[in-house]
């Protein structure tokens, strides 16, 4: 190996020592000698990469002592924190193809309903409406638990659920992102151990990693997480939170039973655990399923949830139910992150949407709608021999097992040169043990000429 290599590696192994955290402003870097040996370099190797990175600022030397970091480095960069996964799978690439789609392409990998399916009249309705109200809406801040009409239409919701949540414990955030963002600087600092599905939503995976958090993933039945491996984990690793999908789970589309569900709470408190119970897809259920919140009475679950699936992506709010304490603590630090609560005009839109009669019956016929296609999709994908895991109660989520030998992440490479975003397993997986795996969104299946895309991908042809 050439000396410039050798250079070179030990100057990328010190930026990433750097920008993952593991060395903080101010500490001292290893000795020459002592990161010569563990980078199996010489001495002179070693020297020579400090020697570069004092002249480019990133570290500094103190006479007789040694190289330190310096007190302005390097941005923390969240792709460099956990595995170097292959761009074609990583979360981050999924989503910035899927939002940077243009209108010729098809988008099975998205995680959002079609715009022609959304409520788009009632939400003009509520547009206009808008152009009538008070300037102060038009142009001041939110208030710091965000709109009191908003909040009084969730609780209500939350109380036929059984779940004790008044408006006083409820916080507007600026989108269902945020609210696990404000949850994670309030309760978890780097280093942290935190469980998640395997599989599961992907940004939850983003979020924890730019949190600096250790994953623990614990595979996911059809009933739930599989709960001698939960409670295996929670002795083992000792975890602060536990995020989920309690009912239409991402990506399996599967619903918590009763007994998994009272489970996962008895050892919850038992290792002094808490739970964060993602219910964005609630409204897609044709009946509700047991909920986390419930059972708990709000002791150590935490709900958040957003309107972006079944109302408007762009218009962005979120919210959190939880204890007061821990409500009073999320106000201050999203005053502090974003000065107040969500856009008045955002919470306002959304009111008045879900305040219209017309919803409830758009609500009815999506439903109605996915269930048609879920059927259909599913009966199609089965005949290029790509199984659904199981057929979900509701929800526009397919989770399908490709062929024996067929890898997700090398169809998803054939079907983008075809203009066709895909959502390969791993991207889910915190154990990258999903590459047989494909999650499918039913309601962006385009046209039939994709079965044919699939079809190819499947062997590999461009």
């Amino acid at each position: 190996m050439k000396q410039g290599t050798r250079t070179a590696r030990v100057i990328d192994a010190v930026r990433r020592k750097i920008t993952s955290r593991a060395l903080e402003p101010g500490e001292k870097l290893p000795s020459i000698r002592g990161f010569a040996a563990t980078m199996n370099v010489s001495p002179s190797t070693v020297v020579d990469a400090y020697d570069r990175l004092t002249s480019e600022g990133v570290i500094h030397a103190r006479r007789g002592s040694g190289f330190y970091v310096a007190d302005s480095t390097l941005p923390f960069a969240v792709t460099e924190v956990g595995p170097s996964l292959d761009r074609e799978i990583d979360p981050f690439w999924v989503s910035r193809q899927s939002l940077d789609a243009g209108p010729d392409m098809v988008k099975p990998g998205c995680g959002w309903l079609p715009a022609e399916w959304m409520p788009n009249a009632s939400m003009r309705r509520a547009i206009r409406q808008l152009g009538r109200a008070d300037d102060a809406l038009l142009s001041d801040y939110g208030s710091t638990r965000g709109a009191l009409n908003l909040r009084r239409l969730l609780a209500r919701g939350f109380a036929e659920e059984a779940i004790p949540a008044g408006p006083d414990q409820i916080l507007l955030t600026a989108s269902g992102t945020q609210a696990i963002d404000l949850i994670c600087r309030l309760l978890l600092r780097p280093g942290d151990a935190v469980l998640v599905d395997d599989p599961c939503y992907f940004n939850f995976q983003a979020l924890l990693r730019a949190h600096q958090t250790q994953l623990v993933g614990v595979p996911f039945t059809p009933n739930g997480p599989d709960t001698e491996l939960f409670e295996q984990a929670l002795i083992k690793h000792k975890p602060r939170l536990y995020i989920t999908n309690s009912a239409l789970h991402n990506p399996t589309g599967a619903t918590i039973s009763p007994q998994i569900a009272h489970k996962v709470l008895n050892m919850a408190t038992a290792h002094d655990l808490i739970v964060v119970e993602d219910d964005i897809f609630a409204g897609f259920e044709p009946d509700r399923s047991p909920r986390l919140a419930s059972l708990d009475g709000m002791d150590r679950v935490i709900r958040i949830g957003s309107f972006s699936k079944t109302l408007s992506a762009s218009v962005r709010c979120g919210y959190i139910a939880a204890r007061p304490d821990w409500i009073e603590a999320l106000i201050d630090l999203q005053v502090a992150t974003n000065f107040g609560g969500p856009s008045p005009v955002a919470a306002e839109l959304i009111y008045a949407t879900l305040s219209d009669g017309h919803y409830r019956k758009h609500m009815e016929a999506l439903r109605r709608r996915l269930a048609g296609c879920r059927s259909e999709t599913g009966a199609r994908l089965a005949g290029l021999g790509i199984t659904p895991w199981l057929m979900p109660r509701g929800g526009f989520y397919l989770w399908c097992q490709l062929p024996d030998g067929a890898d997700a992440t090398e169809m998803a490479r054939v079907a983008l040169a075809k203009n066709i975003v895909l959502a390969p397993g791993n991207v889910f997986s915190v154990s990258q043990a999903m590459a047989g795996f494909m999650r499918f969104n039913v309601s962006q299946m385009g046209g039939p000429e994709i079965y044919d895309i699939l079809n190819r991908a499947l062997k590999g042809k461009t």
